[in-house]
Parts: structure tokens; sequence; C-alpha cells
């Protein structure tokens, strides 16, 4: 999707002043500061401090200190302000705590529930004097100098140095964490019925025993640990799994890449870039995720932070593990990739000797100069490519050290991304219209629909949030399968599209957002089944 600053909707859903005017006399706070009552984590600061839920006595809650100056009613607010990502207004009040105060010292504790999610709060604090004169702390931008305390919770913070390793690398575990011990294993998202130890979450399979590991002498700051040497797995979908002591639990997912290229002749790629554009994880501490998705401030992102919700990426079990889960369930075996790799892989004449199909089960919107010239010159050396979401090839980024840098359109650097998925991004309105496609090619294509029990006039599915469509720029010949007419308003239509090439490329693009979410559903599993065969000649 396009970037969007939510920040006006969250300033008039809560109560925040846009601007930095205050009411002329109102009260105000002196020496406003926030601890979590024990001692510091490191990177906290006067307005920052870590808690840990979990804990009876460290770091068990914040308290916020202050001089009020004349007496006022106070009322302190814990937001989140992460929501954007799904739509709802820029924050969500959690907690509040109300207080008619005298002038002096003083001080409001919040003490987190053992449930609250691991992530930063902003915690806004309202004063109001008796002719309603007002002053509010905590109303800064992303990016600004905080005005108002913000509180971590921790859970277990677990990041690898890299998204993808091959068998045999050493691989480096950033922790940050308070517990004493961590118990680490490593899953893999496989599909086998044999019975093994099964991580709930992940669904993943253990492929190594737990290790316990003494983490006394880390518990006021990150750390990093020599894991693992990744072993002779099969490439894939890999978790590190973290537990500490007190039942907290992170995950760091990687890529077990192969050791060459095309130790099969399918490759999936995994959409490392937008999992971490995705990422609301606050790494600065100003209260507000670092992603371009909060502001037009950031144009840029950590790519070795930890990703929020545990550990597991935004949209990750809809775009990715439905897609694996399907590979697994069918008896399907590729080689899997990251972004970086694909990138790594030379040209488009080596990924081509490798591999007759590339599949990317997930929104490859953020593309780097490489990763565009390699994926457009393996199509045209006859390559095939499917597209199972929508909004791919959509963005350029630039990698500058361990950050991913955004930058323009490709189409309006003269590369449109429909000159090589057969369709372009046209509209998004998370999700609050979606339709079933209606068959139109199924007399172009017969071997697409096959088995499907779908014919031309048939529906199915239920799909939107995003939308792709053919544009002038789309190949000659490039067919309409199937079709949402003016799902997002007039001539803004979600179109499922295939073409083929005169050097032989075969191209499917599925023309909206959820599609690989839905391959559970018996029409799309044989749909892809048949894309599958027909692309990877076999």
């Amino acid at each position: 999707m396009r970037r969007r600053d939510f920040l006006a909707t969250f300033c008039a859903a809560f109560g925040l002043p846009v601007g930095r005017a205050e009411a002329s006399g109102a009260p105000a706070l002196h020496g406003l500061r926030v601890t979590n009552d024990s001692r510091p984590f490191a990177g906290d600061r006067r307005l920052l401090a870590t808690v840990n839920p979990h804990a009876r006595e460290l770091r068990a809650r914040a308290v916020v200190s202050f001089r009020l100056d004349r007496p006022a009613t106070v009322r302190m607010t814990v937001l989140r302000t992460d929501t954007i990502r799904i739509g709802r207004p820029a924050g969500e009040e959690v907690w509040s705590v109300e207080r008619r105060l005298a002038a002096g010292r003083h001080g409001l504790a919040w003490r987190p529930g053992r449930d609250t999610p691991p992530r930063t709060y902003l915690l806004r604090l309202r004063v109001t004097d008796g002719r309603g004169r007002s002053r509010t702390y905590g109303g800064h931008r992303p990016g600004d100098t905080p005005t108002g305390p913000v509180v971590r919770v921790q859970g277990v913070e677990v990041a690898l140095a890299r998204p993808s390793y091959a068998p045999g690398e050493p691989a480096d575990l950033l922790i940050a964490c308070d517990a004493r011990t961590l118990s680490l294993q490593v899953f893999h998202y496989g599909g086998t019925a044999r019975p093994v130890d099964r991580d709930l979450k992940t669904n993943g399979l253990a492929v190594t025993p737990p290790v316990q590991v003494d983490r006394r002498a880390h518990r006021d700051a990150p750390s990093r640990l020599r894991l693992l040497r990744a072993g002779s797995w099969e490439s894939g979908l890999y978790f590190v799994r973290a537990t500490a002591d007190d039942a907290r639990v992170g995950y760091a997912p990687f890529i077990l890449r192969p050791r060459r290229l095309g130790e099969r002749r399918v490759a999936v790629v995994l959409s490392t870039h937008t999992w971490q554009a995705y990422n609301f994880h606050d790494a600065d501490g100003d209260g507000w995720g670092d992603s371009w998705y909060v502001s037009d401030a950031i144009g840029s992102v950590d790519t070795t932070r930890p990703y929020l919700d545990f550990g597991v990426p935004f949209r990750f079990r809809d775009w990715d593990l439905t897609f694996v889960a399907w590979l697994n369930r069918t008896g399907k075996r590729a080689d899997f990739l990251s972004d970086d790799d694909l990138e790594a892989a030379g040209s488009g004449d080596a990924l081509r000797r490798a591999y007759d199909l590339i599949v990317f089960p997930g929104h490859a919107e953020y593309v780097t100069d490489r990763g565009y010239d390699v994926v457009e010159r393996y199509r045209d050396l006859g390559g095939n490519l499917m597209f199972l979401s929508a909004n791919n090839l959509v963005r350029r980024v630039r990698r500058e050290g361990g950050r991913l840098v955004l930058g323009g359109l490709w189409r309006e650097l003269g590369r449109p991304e429909s000159a090589v998925v057969g369709v372009q991004y046209v509209g998004s309105d998370q999700g609050q219209r979606q339709g079933p496609f209606t068959v139109t090619g199924a007399e172009a294509v017969p071997w697409l629909f096959e088995g499907t029990g779908l014919r031309n006039g048939s529906t199915f599915g239920r799909y939107g949030i995003e939308i792709d469509q053919r544009t002038a720029a789309s190949p000659g010949g490039t067919i309409q399968v199937a079709a949402i007419p003016d799902l997002m308003g007039p001539g803004r239509s979600a179109e499922m599209t295939y073409y083929e090439t005169a050097a032989g490329a075969k191209v499917f693009a599925a023309g909206a957002l959820n599609v690989a979410a839905s391959i559970d559903q018996p029409e799309v599993s044989r749909l892809v089944e048949n894309l599958w065969t027909r692309l990877s000649g076999g």
C-alpha cells in the first residue's frame, strides 16, 4: 500500500494537540520523568523506562514523577500506538488513571498486566485546572523529541543478524531480555505427520533439542549469542524460539537457503523486505514504530530489528505460512530464498539456469535495482513467474548497511511493474470492500481451471484489501482470467491475469492481496496446483 501518515487521525481521536500551542495560564508539570522503580535497562533515559509485567520486583512497574506548579486534575492515559497497521486510528487507549492533586511533587504508577503485549506505549498526561485550562504532555509526533513518558514493556526480543543462512553457516542471535535463563530451540515450518516436538504458535517442528542459556550476566542490556551453525536441513522457513524462565516467548524467523541455486527447479521467495517495512518495532523508544508507514519523516528501516508481535512478522500467517503449509500438504519441495538471496543470484541468467519457476507467495512490494533487474532478466530469458498476492515490484528501495531506504515508485522511474507482473497496484481500502472473483478466461486458458468446477461466470472466494489491474504497459496478450469489477470504484477492478512471452515465459498474477491466504479452499488449491504443474514443467 502507499505510505500514509495517520497521525492527524490519532490526534483528533484522542484529543492530542496537533500543534504546540497551549492554553494561556494552564497548569504545568516540571521535572517530568519515568522510571521502572528499579535498575534501568540499557537505553532507558528520563522519558523512557523498561518494565517486565511478569516480574515480582525487578522492573515490575512504571512510575511517572513530576512537580505540579498549582492544584489541578492530572489524567494519565497509556496509549498503544502501533494499531495503524490494521487500519484503525493510530492509537488505542489501554489504561488510564485520574487524580486531583495539590501543588508539589507527585508520582503516578502503571503496572502492566501479564497479558500486556510487549512493545512501547506512549503515556499522555493531561493537566487541567479548575477554570478548564489544560496542558498536554505526550502529544509528540513520530521522530520528534518525546514530550511525555514512554514505557517499553519487555518480552523476549530476539533477532538474527541476517534473514537467511546456508547450511553450515554460523548464526548470531541478538537478544534483549531480563530473564535469568532462556531455553532456545529451532523449529522448521514443516508438515510431516511423524510424532515430533511441535511449536503451537508457528506449527513448527523441532530440528534441535532445547538449549538452556544462563542470562544472569545480561539482564540489564542486549547481548549477542553464537547460537548455531545451520544444520543440513532442507531449504525452508525456520524459527528460533526463545522461552524465558517466566514463560515469556519470542521468535526469530529465518530462511535456510540451498547450498547452491537450483537444488530444486522451483524457488519460493519470501518477501523479507516487506516483513521489515511493516515491522512496527520501536527501537529508538519514542513511542512510535520505526516504519515509513507511521510517518513520512521516517525514510528507512533497520533490517536487523526483532519483529513486533513476539517476533512473528506482520500478516506472516496469511501470506507466507498458509502457502508453505500448502506446499507441505501437497508434498511439493522448493528452494527457499529471501529478497537478499534473490539479489545475490548475480544475474537473471544464473537464476534462469537454476530455476524453471519462481513463486512470490506474498506482497513483494519493495525491490532494489538489482532485484528488479534479476527478475526482469529471468522473465526475458523464458523463466516462469507466479505472483500469489498483489502490489508487487512497486517501490524502489536501496541498501545502506543494515538499513533499507525507501525510494520512489518504479512506474514513475520508467519501469512500471505491470510490464513484468502483468498488472499493477491501483488501490487499497484496508479490506473494507471485498468480493468474489468472477471467472472470465476459462475458455482462453482451460488448463488453469481444470478440476476446479469453475467456468466463465463462476465466482469464488472473497478478496480485496489491495488490488491490481492491467495497464497500457502490460505485455501484449495478457489475459484477464478472473475479475472483481469496480471493487475500489469505477474503473478500479481486481484482475487475475496470465501471459506468455515469445521466449516461453509464463507469468501469473493473482491481482488481489489475500489470494494466497485462501489456498486452503479446494478450488483455489486446485487452481494453484494447475499453475504449479504448468509453470514448473512437472
